[in-house]
């Protein structure tokens, strides 16, 4: 089977949809490839680069279109491009068949069979095929970058001899995946972040980049809807959720906005009146002007300077970091033809959910929308927004040992006590003269001592105190520091108590240094 690579045409797109590790890798599943030359120029991948690889240049598209088994692009196909699709062909790249009803019946007419990037279920299988994902995560880290490029100021805060430089203030709107890495780079960059999701479970995600969480009080309605997309919410949040907007917007000093529910055109959060409150040299930086943008100011595709404030509408994001795009892109290309068999075994399963949610087109016949999945997750009521209620399940009775048996308690340690009468009997009737082996036993009497003593008094201690690793050593400190207490107690200064008196300081060191490592691995887990 022949895969072909076009040059994209769509104005300003510099991504590549394989890259020369994606065709190596390919070639090794049995397909051949065919790029067409200067196709990864702008990603920094040159034709040499794809023929080291054993790829081969064509130099123009209708070369590509016509040889082809399977093409693979970047964005969805021109009108221009669908007149070269050859019948029977495969073709994989985004497509949006949501919003593009023409291109999608196009397509059909052609008789192609179509799998969108963009329609790939977002569930745990297919995360390695998850080009939005991907893609969303480089739109977030660059539109901080943008927005650092147009901030007339520093990120992190600093303390000069010219004064003290307060850190600039970061607002993310949604809490997704570009979000989310839009939090994470404005962090890096020392800002004060804080972001807002209508999903509660966001919380966790962006507290643990360091960002702070705002919420709402509306305890009995979560933005949780299907696919991993946030869903529409009540008036009474919405009238809200504005309010903390132009609340906020009078104090922050960059604000990222990433709301998009798929399939709908992108809600208004941002209002002329919250743009003008900013302060002068203030940066929107709105990742959703593709779909008419979040801002009411958003121009797609233009940079807006309104009352002192700059309004990013960049649609281009991930193709201005291109070769990282590329790559990432291409990964999941090469993952999706592994999971459609290869080039031995290539088919189209239907009965493979990854496959099927991502085809819109087949041999002439629209595919798309996919047919719900049969074993959906828990859901929320639209009505209320609240989850449903589990059925509560009686735990397992585990059978455990019974440790507190009080015959085995006092049989053992009437064992421990009885060993150490008969040695201090032992070495008490031993005559005088008989110095060293008096002394032997002495000895033992005292390690023996030290050693169920010790062990007993440090390794009972409860668990969630410290790890299983630091009561294995505080034990065998313990130890230590009653044998050296023991010999310290002598009269006279010798060897013996010098040892003594360092085994202590040691063991010390190690028991107090063992409990504060241990406090400070607990505090991680601590609410």
């Amino acid at each position: 089977m022949i895969i072909g690579v076009p040059k994209e045409l769509y104005p300003d797109e510099r991504r590549v949809a394989l890259v020369p590790r994606g065709a190596e890798a390919l070639r090794k599943m049995g397909f051949e490839i065919i790029v067409q030359s200067s196709a990864g120029d702008d990603a920094d991948y040159s034709d040499a680069k794809y023929e080291e690889v054993g790829v081969t240049i064509a130099e123009e598209a209708q070369e590509i279109w016509a040889k082809s088994d399977i093409v693979i692009k970047v964005r969805e196909p021109l009108s221009s491009e669908v007149a070269l699709m050859k019948k029977g062909s495969t073709l994989i790249s985004f497509f949006w068949p949501a919003k593009n009803d023409d291109l999608l019946k196009n397509v059909s007419a052609k008789h192609v069979t179509a799998l969108a990037m963009d329609c790939i279920p977002r569930i745990t299988r297919a995360q390695q095929m998850d080009a939005l994902s991907s893609m969303a995560n480089i739109a977030g880290y660059r539109a901080v970058i943008e927005a650092a490029n147009e901030f007339p100021h520093f990120f992190t805060g600093q303390i000069t001899a010219a004064g003290k430089i307060e850190p600039a203030k970061v607002l993310i709107i949604g809490g997704g995946v570009a979000g989310l890495s839009a939090v994470g780079a404005a962090k890096g960059l020392g800002a004060i972040v804080r972001a807002f999701d209508t999903r509660l479970a966001v919380r966790e995600q962006v507290e643990s980049l360091g960002g702070e969480f705002l919420e709402l009080d509306f305890p009995d309605e979560d933005g949780e809807g299907g696919g991993g997309y946030a869903k529409t919410m009540s008036d009474e949040f919405i009238k809200a959720e504005m309010k903390l907007f132009a609340e906020q917007a009078i104090d922050v000093d960059i604000i990222v906005t990433t709301a998009l529910i798929p399939g709908k055109e992108a809600p208004k959060l941002i209002t002329a009146g919250m743009v003008e409150s900013m302060r002068e040299g203030s940066v929107i930086v709105d990742l959703a002007a593709e779909q008419g943008g979040n801002c009411s100011l958003t121009k797609p595709n233009e940079k807006v300077v309104h009352h002192g404030v700059t309004i990013l509408g960049y649609t281009d994001l991930p193709s201005r970091m291109a070769a990282l795009s590329s790559r990432l892109y291409s990964a999941g290309i090469v993952h999706l033809l592994d999971e459609m068999g290869g080039a031995e075994q290539y088919k189209v399963d239907l009965e493979n959910e990854v496959i099927r949610g991502a085809l819109v087109t087949q041999d002439g016949t629209v595919m798309w929308p996919p047919p719900k999945p049969k074993n959906p997750g828990p859901k929320y009521s639209v009505d209320t927004g609240k989850r449903p209620e589990k059925e509560k399940k009686q735990p397992a009775t585990v059978p455990q040992e019974d440790k507190s048996c009080p015959i085995r308690v006092v049989l053992k340690y009437t064992i421990l006590l009885a060993v150490a009468i008969g040695l201090y009997i032992a070495a008490s009737s031993l005559p005088e003269k008989d110095e060293f082996v008096q002394q032997f036993i002495g000895q033992l009497t005292v390690f023996v001592l030290a050693c169920f003593v010790g062990w007993q008094v440090i390794w009972n201690v409860k668990p969630a105190l410290h790890t299983p690793l630091m009561s294995v050593t505080n034990a065998i400190s313990g130890i230590i520091i009653i044998g050296g207490i023991l010999q310290i107690s002598r009269p006279e200064i010798n060897t013996s108590v010098i040892l003594g008196a360092a085994a202590i300081l040691l063991a010390a060191i190690n028991v107090v240094g063992g409990f504060l490592v241990t406090n400070r691995m607990l505090a991680m887990f601590r609410q």
